[in-house]
């Protein structure tokens, strides 16, 4: 069995091992890491044989740890990541470039849309009548998104969205609300099989699946770190945000919403942000705790957007690709059935 766990932000884990009577054997590890002592590396294979097959990604990593010997430096992987890479092994879990990725970056669509494309478009991947997609967003007006789970007159001042011209929608993913002012972020969406993820904690598949727009962003100078569980960081402050979605047939939203630019005193004024929530994070304003890329960059948003596509299409060999007329007409129904309802706006009140 072969498995391998790129870290975000890290080096690449390669296990190799067999299964005899229920228990690992003859594993060995490899990747392109920083491991002192050398002789480190033979304590690791000798911790990983003899456990039990169904160990977890915590119990392979405790293993590990215990074996090492005191002052063991491990740059650029962690005892987890090879646990990781050895439940991957396991379940046989395909890399990035087993599958044929397409990236799509089509016309602008109302906040409805991008939603119900995002439904539509997983749901295909699920059903294997789509391949794998990146789909850069466009809007043709802004929006407020919020949450599967939020509750509508918790997080929006509604005469504050009317007031700057901002629609309200909610998504089918978790997560907190976006302030998505049309031209000033950049929001993208995977669409991919359960299968890439297989074998990844929750938590562990939002860094994977943003891993590749780490190194787009550090191409343009930003020293982009992801932060558990789903922000998307450097050290001048928050650039976006992360959510998920797996769905009953296999397909999972993975999207993401960076800030391109910002006000902050619209913000504060179409959202209500608790004071608990920026207590928690120890500060006063919520416009400082983000930091946008046209500040960060002094670039175009459409020259991001662009080596965003180059990295993502080098890294896994993506080619373009666009949305379908019978896409769009699926995703233009549930727009009415469900995205454009009250019901649906306010299933949380």
């Amino acid at each position: 069995m072969h498995g391998e766990y790129k870290v975000p932000g890290g080096k690449l884990v390669v296990v190799d091992l067999e299964v005899r009577d229920g228990r690992i054997a003859d594993f060995h590890l490899a990747g392109d890491f920083f491991l002192e002592p050398d002789d480190a590396l033979a304590d690791i294979d000798a911790a990983v044989t003899g456990l039990p097959e169904e160990s977890d990604v915590a119990a392979i990593a405790a293993a590990v740890r215990s074996a090492l010997p005191e002052g063991a430096q491990l740059l650029g992987f962690t005892p987890e990541s090879v646990g990781t890479a050895v439940r991957r092994a396991m379940i046989t879990a395909p890399g990035w470039r087993e599958f044929d990725w397409e990236v799509v970056h089509d016309r602008a669509v109302s906040p409805g849309m991008n939603l119900a494309l995002d439904e539509v478009l997983t749901t295909r991947v699920g059903d294997g009548r789509r391949n794998p997609t990146l789909r850069i967003w466009e809007w043709n007006e802004s929006a407020v998104v919020i949450g599967s789970f939020q509750s509508y007159r918790n997080e929006v001042d509604p005469d504050g969205a009317a007031k700057h011209g901002f629609d309200v929608v909610r998504r089918i993913s978790g997560g907190g609300a976006m302030l998505m002012a049309a031209n000033s972020i950049v929001t993208y969406s995977l669409y991919v099989p359960a299968s890439l993820v297989a074998g990844l904690t929750f938590a562990d598949s939002y860094a994977f699946l943003d891993d590749w727009v780490l190194e787009a962003l550090r191409s343009l100078g930003i020293d982009a770190t992801y932060q558990p569980l789903n922000d998307i960081a450097s050290p001048s402050g928050k650039i976006g945000g992360a959510a998920q979605k797996r769905l009953a047939n296999g397909g999972v939203l993975h999207h993401a919403t960076l800030s391109y630019d910002m006000d902050g005193q619209v913000l504060t004024e179409v959202l209500r942000i608790g004071r608990e929530k920026l207590s928690d994070k120890g500060t006063v304003s919520a416009a400082k705790r983000v930091d946008p890329l046209r500040s960060q960059t002094g670039l175009p948003r459409d020259a991001i957007i662009d080596r965003f596509i180059e990295v993502f299409s080098k890294r896994y060999g993506a080619v373009p690709g666009t949305i379908s007329d019978e896409e769009y007409a699926e995703a233009e129904a549930l727009v009415e059935s469900k995205f454009a309802t009250d019901a649906w706006l306010k299933r949380v009140p």
